[in-house]
């Protein structure tokens, strides 16, 4: 059994401006050093004609995991992000994938923005898997908890991003 992600965000912007804020380059490497963690660093970054695809590096001290994981995975944690967007009608999709070191599991997710008159709605939906017996479904908690609340992390970080500019 998996848990849920669910996540969706508006901003005050147009799509292509929100776009840029969401996954242009300058914006991805400004959201790493703010929020990113310990040794936070972009990948890749391949533009497409159509859209883009990166990978990211964040990562967790140990002491700022919740007491599960931390019973469960001793010392920081590093996730690595693969995320790839696509121009798709009025918008973007696309899909992101996850893996958090020393966890059997991942975390999956469709994503799409997409232009409603002068606002843009980021839509994050997905869900955790950890295959550990008997205290997965916790952790699987846990974690889906953890990324929601960074991606609210990272729409402030958007919010922020396009009101600055």
């Amino acid at each position: 059994m998996a848990s849920r992600i669910e996540h969706r965000s508006a901003f005050s912007a147009d799509l292509a401006t929100t776009f840029d804020a969401v996954a242009g380059e300058a914006a991805l490497r400004a959201r790493l050093e703010q929020i990113g963690g310990d040794d936070a660093e972009l990948l890749e970054y391949v533009p497409a004609e159509d859209g883009v695809r990166y990978k990211l590096r964040q990562g967790i001290s140990s002491d700022k995991l919740p007491s599960a994981v931390r019973t469960l995975h001793r010392g920081d944690l590093i996730v690595e992000r693969e995320q790839s967007w696509k121009a798709a009608g009025d918008g973007y999709t696309g899909t992101a994938t996850a893996a958090v070191s020393g966890v059997p599991g991942e975390i999956t997710a469709k994503t799409s923005l997409t232009a409603e008159g002068e606002r843009t709605t980021l839509v994050n939906s997905g869900q955790v898997k950890v295959r550990i017996p008997f205290v997965g479904g916790k952790l699987e908690g846990v974690i889906a908890e953890q990324v929601t609340k960074l991606l609210e992390r990272e729409a402030e970080f958007v919010a922020k991003w396009l009101a600055e500019r």
